[in-house]
């Protein structure tokens, strides 16, 4: 029996080292994966209601809450998302991420929809929290452009690109751990507030000219709720193109592929597909 148990084990070594999805193992049960997505849902739900929670803030104390104050509650919140949900589904809370870690990376497409569809539904559920538990309008809690909207696409879009650059660095020094029949991702000691600080660097460089956003969840959420959809392609398309063009050229500068398990592992920098604001 033990010998059986041996060589079944080997078998499935070898068929995960063969598969094109380290990071998402083939022996993946369907209930590893809802603990993912839920944590997605979760990731998101807090973020977004954060943010409301600050802009609320802004408004009861008669905008003596500025622009610092929210780059430090959106960095200290990632922090925490990416500690509390990053061992279960990589804490991307963010569709630019998980678009840019299918489309260079090794994140599987089939993951995609349902990532993308509870960090979607994670935000609009915190907005209408975060608006009957405030009293204020989701319109408030809205992103756009407060400079034009070429300039709101650029920032946003080169803002999201330093941020999964960033991310994907960390992704690269990666080892995943797999009992069986669940993935394991270790999350790093200090990769959690790299991340968290970079975010707040990206409101801080953007929030003037497009409200900071850097994620088309983030903004989606509070125009579904208010129904108001104005400008918000810029939110959707500039994140995600800054998202890929990040994760493309760190690939392409270390030229070679994305791999899940570094050679030189860094017990400081073990972080898969970090989140973005």
């Amino acid at each position: 029996m033990g010998s059986t148990s041996n060589t079944m084990s080997r078998n499935r070594e070898v068929l995960m080292k063969n598969s094109g999805f380290h990071c998402f193992p083939i022996g993946m049960d369907l209930l590893t994966l809802v603990r993912m997505v839920v944590a997605e849902a979760v990731g998101s739900f807090i973020l977004m209601f954060c943010i409301c929670g600050i802009i609320a803030s802004m408004q009861l104390m008669g905008g003596q809450v500025g622009l610092l104050e929210y780059a430090t509650t959106a960095a200290l919140t990632v922090v925490v998302v990416v500690f509390s949900i990053g061992s279960i589904s990589g804490a991307h809370v963010n569709p630019a991420v998980t678009i840019a870690f299918a489309t260079v990376g090794p994140f599987p497409w089939s993951k995609v929809p349902l990532y993308v569809l509870a960090q979607v539904g994670g935000c609009v559920l915190a907005t209408y929290v975060g608006k009957l538990v405030y009293g204020i309008k989701s319109e408030l809690m809205a992103t756009r452009p407060l400079h034009g909207c070429s300039a709101a696409f650029w920032v946003e879009l080169i803002a999201t690109f330093i941020v999964v650059f960033l991310a994907a660095s960390l992704s690269n020094e990666t080892q995943s751990m797999v009992d069986l029949d669940e993935a394991f991702l270790q999350v790093g000691q200090l990769s959690g507030f790299v991340v968290g600080v970079a975010i707040g660097l990206g409101v801080l460089i953007c929030g003037p000219v497009s409200g900071g956003s850097m994620n088309p969840a983030r903004s989606l959420g509070p125009a579904i709720v208010s129904w108001k959809f104005d400008h918000l392609w810029i939110y959707l398309t500039a994140p995600t193109i800054g998202a890929i063009g990040g994760a493309l050229l760190y690939r392409v500068l270390r030229l070679q592929g994305w791999s899940c398990k570094s050679t030189t592992p860094n017990p400081n920098a073990r972080v898969l597909d970090h989140s973005l604001h």
